[in-house]
């Protein structure tokens, strides 16, 4: 089977060992496949969870990135969607096993498989063991089954359009499965990579906005991204005045945190949805507010690809873009810390020329 030579920068073990260049290689496409030269690649909250093994489950040696945005250098022989040269993007999912009930409805992201779908790195969604791996974007190239691949519309701003793959879509598949559009009041938590693509979002769909933060610094960027509101979660007194009002949250927090405190805003019949996290709240759901309102508590995971086309789509027509910091391959690491830190404002972008420049 023929390969191709690739660079790549990666973990071979803990974090606190930082990314380092690595080299792997490439498949060449089969009939369904095609060859993509990455150009960019978002940097993921998630990211540096599964490269500090934060969710039990990484495979080592890994190369994270699933926000890719690259050009095609060659098509399998059946390929039918797209040719060389066009621009594409690969998301968080790269296969499927494509015949249970989820994947025959076109929900490819609850796969329901034994394996559930195969993720753009670190293997199987739920690994059946460590012999299979697969490696992301924060490389020189990547081989995907066209089903899998996304078009970036000509309206977008290619440098920036990466984190639409991830955080876009996982923001977007919530909004429009429970309604948010007009006459809706939705508030977003946490203002962050998926939380400032969630209030421009929210926003174009129509919905009355609040972006709910604990960072008071942030109130002006929200205001700006389009939240008709903001409010900061650590004043109590704002909190207990917006009981009650919210007729979906979308909280985009990345670590475990204090669900009870957002579950009171939420009108009669609300809903709750959290996206950024994968893993317990930090205490059990207060049952009481959530039945004395008829409220409900609900979680969501990426999107499929119809809904990560569409939200390339809908970005495009609305002018909405992710607010990125471009950074070379070889600045990851301080990027990494700072992400810890949160002093990232909203999005990593890495240029992908400064790996294929790398001696």
């Amino acid at each position: 089977m023929q390969t191709i030579p690739t660079k790549a920068y990666g973990a071979s073990g803990s974090i606190f060992n930082g990314l380092k260049p690595m080299d792997i290689e490439r498949e060449a496409p089969k009939a369904d496949e095609v060859h993509i030269d990455i150009l960019y690649c978002g940097v993921c909250h998630s990211d540096l969870h599964q490269v500090k093994n934060d969710w039990k489950n990484t495979i080592y040696p890994c190369v994270p990135g699933h926000e890719i945005v690259g050009r095609i250098e060659e098509v399998g022989s059946g390929v039918t969607k797209f040719s060389v040269g066009d621009i594409v993007g690969v998301g968080c999912m790269i296969d499927s096993c494509g015949v249970c009930p989820a994947c025959r409805e076109k929900e490819e992201n609850y796969c329901e498989g034994p394996v559930s779908w195969t993720a753009t790195y670190n293997g199987y969604m739920k690994p059946e063991n460590e012999e299979f791996n697969t490696f992301g974007g924060y490389s020189t190239n990547i081989t995907v089954k066209e089903d899998f691949v996304l078009r970036i519309p000509n309206g977008l701003e290619v440098s920036a359009a990466a984190p639409i793959l991830c955080a876009g879509v996982t923001t977007y598949a919530p909004l429009k499965h429970w309604g948010a559009g007009p006459g809706k009041s939705v508030a977003i938590v946490g203002i962050g990579g998926l939380g400032h693509m969630a209030v421009q979002l929210a926003r174009a769909m129509g919905a009355t906005v609040t972006a709910i933060t604990r960072d008071k610094d942030k109130r002006e960027a929200a205001e700006q991204l389009g939240a008709h509101e903001v409010l900061i979660s650590t004043d109590s007194d704002s909190m207990k005045a917006h009981e009650l009002k919210y007729d979906f949250i979308l909280i985009t927090i990345p670590d475990a945190f204090e669900v009870n405190d957002y579950v009171k805003l939420a009108k009669r019949n609300g809903v709750i949805t959290t996206v950024g996290l994968l893993g317990p709240y930090k205490a059990p759901l207060n049952n009481m507010e959530i039945a004395m309102h008829r409220r409900s508590v609900a979680g969501s995971i990426i999107g499929s690809i119809a809904e990560t086309q569409e939200v390339l789509d809908f970005c495009a027509e609305h002018n909405i873009l992710p607010e990125v910091q471009m950074i070379d391959m070889q600045d990851i690491n301080d990027a990494y810390d700072k992400m810890m830190d949160e002093e990232v404002r909203f999005r990593y972008v890495i240029d992908m020329a400064s790996l294929k420049d790398e001696e």
